[in-house]
């Protein structure tokens, strides 16, 4: 009976509380309440969809030219539902470190659980270890690449300041984001991010079909192997958003409800990706190979200027998004996470933005650099370390019998579960990273070469 008790209240009910507690103080704090302290179940599906499209809306149309119409929408479906997979995986894994935790009377009120705590709770130290390089490895240059998407977004509506300059100015606004807390006053920021990739998006959808094609369009892809995989793996990265997936359950107000929500966000970004990176291609075709980012092919207009602006703003949301993450382990490391001063916790902060600035100037390259993280870190953080997580959490058939949530019958049950387990491992080992992986950092080190480190305008027109 004791442990039905405790089972009721997992995954803490102690943010209502807190919640409670502001209501009654005041009308100043139910406006705060209703725009910054975002706990729901709709919260957690704005941060979902609005951190997964991100900038890299802008990069799928140069997948498409390197992978074929075909293939690009195949493997955005096929890659979407593996992500909402392992999303859920996680989701499990979390929901049962935090019922044993809390059974053994853990408070949590002032500590937020990330991946690697769960990974250690569940598995060991060893585990704990390798998630955490990974996924702050993955976060890391996940922020340096809004950083890199703001420079190459501004620069079509003012070139008087190379790419690099813009860099290093929004690398200082970027910088702000040490004052956000946590994932849980993302509550307007998650919501306004994810209208403006739904008007990226649809621009670009209604501005190529308007503009036709160009003359003499060719739509050769895919003809080299090398940039099929570089493409494919851009599209392993773009539904591989959910390193912040733990962060985002432990700002609900009740986790457990999480399971459907990637899933769900997931079909709402590919009404967003597979028309606007479709139509984009059939306008320019292989002209994508050499302009990585759409809005540069598309001509100057208010709609496009528009949509440079608002991307520009979403990227500093996923900016936050990714780093948040970052702020957390950075925290606990020097050991003031669990302050309550707002002011103190972000001149912590400072010091993790430093190296995600540097990086974005060292390595400017707008859409190769998506294919080669994905490659290298998102097949083993998002994909490839929560399936084999899950197996050996579950082994045992102890812990089978007393899982919190235990697989749905139309899966098949354990061993539904276990197969489709063992297919993402196998798929995102030897495509994601071993194909990916070899095209991705060929492809990066051609941009090398051809452009150098530190490059000031990357893939810029040559002016007269």
């Amino acid at each position: 009976m004791a442990s039905e008790k405790v089972e009721t209240v997992v995954a803490g009910n102690y943010v209502e509380m807190e919640r409670e507690e502001g209501d009654s103080k005041s009308a100043k704090n139910k406006l705060s309440n209703l725009f910054w302290h975002g706990g729901s179940v709709y919260d957690a599906w704005f941060s979902c969809a609005s951190n997964q499209v991100a900038q890299v809306l802008l990069t799928l149309p140069y997948s498409f030219s390197q992978l074929g119409m075909l293939s690009g929408i195949l493997f955005q479906l096929f890659y979407g539902l593996m992500g909402s997979w392992t999303a859920y995986l996680i989701s499990l894994l979390y929901v049962e470190y935090r019922t044993r935790k809390e059974r053994e009377k853990v408070d949590f009120r002032n500590h937020v659980i990330q991946w690697f705590e769960v990974l250690d709770g569940l598995l060991g130290k060893h585990w704990r270890n390798i998630g955490l390089f990974f996924n702050c490895t993955f976060l890391l240059f996940g922020s340096v690449i809004q950083l890199i998407a703001c420079a190459s977004n501004i620069y079509y509506i003012n070139d008087n300041l190379d790419k690099r300059t813009w860099t290093y100015i929004f690398g200082a606004c970027c910088a702000t984001t040490v004052f956000i807390p946590s994932f849980h006053n993302y509550r307007v920021w998650s919501f306004l991010g994810l209208m403006m990739t739904s008007y990226t998006a649809w621009y670009l959808t209604i501005a190529s079909l308007l503009h036709g094609q160009i003359d003499g369009v060719k739509h050769s892809g895919p003809n080299k192997m090398v940039l099929y995989f570089t493409g494919a793996t851009n599209i392993l990265y773009t539904f591989g958003g959910h390193a912040v997936t733990v962060e985002i359950m432990h700002a609900m107000w009740k986790p457990q409800k999480f399971k459907m929500i990637y899933l769900i966000a997931t079909l709402y970004v590919l009404t967003l990706t597979l028309p606007s990176a479709s139509a984009v291609y059939w306008a320019f075709g292989d002209l994508l190979l050499t302009h990585s980012n759409a809005l540069s092919l598309l001509p100057r207009s208010g709609f496009r200027d528009t949509a440079v602006i608002l991307m520009l703003i979403h990227q500093f949301i996923t900016f936050g998004f990714a780093c948040t993450p970052l702020y957390f382990v950075w925290e606990k490391f020097i050991g003031v996470h669990e302050t309550k001063s707002v002011f103190k916790r972000a001149l912590a902060r400072l010091p993790v933005v430093i190296p995600i600035w540097f990086l974005a100037i060292i390595f400017p390259f707008f859409g190769p650099i998506n294919s080669t993280v994905g490659s290298l870190l998102v097949s083993f953080t998002v994909y490839i370390i929560p399936s084999l997580a899950h197996m050996i959490t579950f082994a045992p058939s102890a812990a089978r019998e007393n899982a919190v949530e235990r697989p749905p019958s139309f899966l098949g049950g354990w061993a539904g579960m276990y197969s489709i387990n063992i297919f993402v491992v196998v798929w995102v080992l030897i495509v994601g990273f071993g194909f990916g992986g070899w095209a991705s950092m060929l492809n990066f080190i051609q941009q090398i070469n051809t452009f150098g480190l530190f490059t000031k305008c990357y893939q810029c027109p040559h002016k007269a």
